[in-house]
């Protein structure tokens, strides 16, 4: 039996730089009731000196078989003092 880590990892992490402050990034993580299903997260995240702020968040479920909806917005954490 493998034990699962209890923090999930994201299958795979994009960014890109859009100004001197702004970075929009793409996140694909597995489902946590189906791992062969996905959530996938677009930010556009604002760094202001040492602080990051999300800006605008969208996450999208797939499904294992494709079908694709979007998931509610949630709050945003509160600000970190490192880049993500």
């Amino acid at each position: 039996m493998t034990k699962l880590s209890s923090k999930s990892q994201p299958k795979a992490r994009f960014y890109t730089r859009i100004n001197e402050q702004d970075f929009l990034g793409i996140t694909i993580w597995p489902g946590k009731t189906d791992p062969s299903a996905e959530v996938i997260t677009v930010q556009l995240r604002r760094r202001d000196g040492d602080n990051w702020e999300t800006v605008g968040r969208i996450a999208v479920y797939r499904t294992s078989d494709g079908a694709y909806s979007k998931l509610p917005e949630r709050q945003s954490p509160p600000a970190r003092s490192q880049e993500q």
